[in-house]
């Protein structure tokens, strides 16, 4: 057993060595981290376990990803953004759900119910490390490319429908002109497709750009005040909320001490001007 051991740790130690990824794409560890710490605390707002072993597998810094209001936050979004998840799939329990820039999230773990059809799509360095946590199954797949692009269209359109896109902490590190484009193909060729991602605003840009010059990450790149503007591109806005005023469904399952204290967060998180939004194609 001693042999297996040493072999186990030599084999972790190696994995640990092996973590090479773009600027943008090294942003991944930030909800990761987020999530594992919040796994961890006695009385957490999500288990996350894989988010756990995959933190203690890899080689990447978390210093500088220290908890506090930014990881609540990102542990909220998570949380939104599962909510929204679980409600498209109790409606359309074998439809497809595109992660688009999967990083190593795990909401398929999360949020899985047995029969709904998965792509988690991201670029080739973070699909490659992460084929080293997770394995393509018959209703699950990865697929390495960039969601700017369309070759992985026709990959999605052969899952069955209706579709759920989602985009979580990562359409604001791409340029406008990206992320619009990319929103109006979605809406051209998956008519009546939910597609849920995140905003931040001109001002919280302005902040962030500080930010990640001291952290030397990726910085922001795409601001978006209204929402709403994005209705040109073929999209109907349902529903956008602040992390602080969650969906009253889920809302209601947060502890008690979250339900009241969040809205009393305004004045702090506000600043940060991060909106969280759901659209329907068509």
């Amino acid at each position: 057993s001693g042999v297996r051991s040493n072999e186990d740790m030599a084999e972790r130690q190696t994995a640990r060595q092996t973590v090479e990824l773009g600027d943008v794409q090294r942003t991944l560890f930030f909800p990761l981290a987020a999530r594992a710490r919040e796994t961890r605390k006695k009385r957490p707002l999500l288990r996350d376990l894989k988010a756990v072993e995959i933190v203690e597998s890899v080689d990447f810094e978390l210093a500088p990803i220290a908890p506090g209001p930014t990881a609540l936050v990102v542990t909220l979004r998570t949380l939104i953004m599962d909510w929204w998840v679980r409600q498209f799939l109790a409606g359309h329990p074998g439809g497809t759900v595109i992660e688009l820039g999967t990083g190593l999230n795990t909401r398929f773990e999360r949020t899985d119910n047995g029969t709904a059809h998965w792509i988690d799509l991201d670029l080739p360095d973070t699909i490659e490390l992460r084929r080293r946590f997770f394995a393509d199954t018959e209703r699950r797949q990865m697929l390495a490319a960039s969601l700017l692009d369309e070759d992985w269209l026709p990959a999605a359109e052969q899952r069955p429908g209706p579709y759920f896109f989602v985009a979580d902490g990562v359409l604001a590190y791409l340029r406008e002109e990206d992320v619009t484009g990319m929103l109006a193909r979605i809406a051209g060729r998956f008519p009546g497709a939910m597609i849920a991602f995140d905003t931040v605003t001109r001002a919280s840009t302005g902040q962030e750009l500080k930010m990640a010059a001291k952290r030397d990450v990726a910085p922001w790149q795409w601001a978006c005040d209204d929402p709403r503007s994005l209705e040109r591109l073929g999209l109907r806005l349902i529903e956008s909320v602040p992390v602080t005023r969650p969906p009253a469904g889920l809302r209601a399952e947060l502890p008690a001490r979250y339900r009241y204290l969040l809205p009393l967060g305004d004045p702090i998180f506000g600043k940060r001007g991060l909106s969280l939004n759901l659209f329907q194609a068509g």
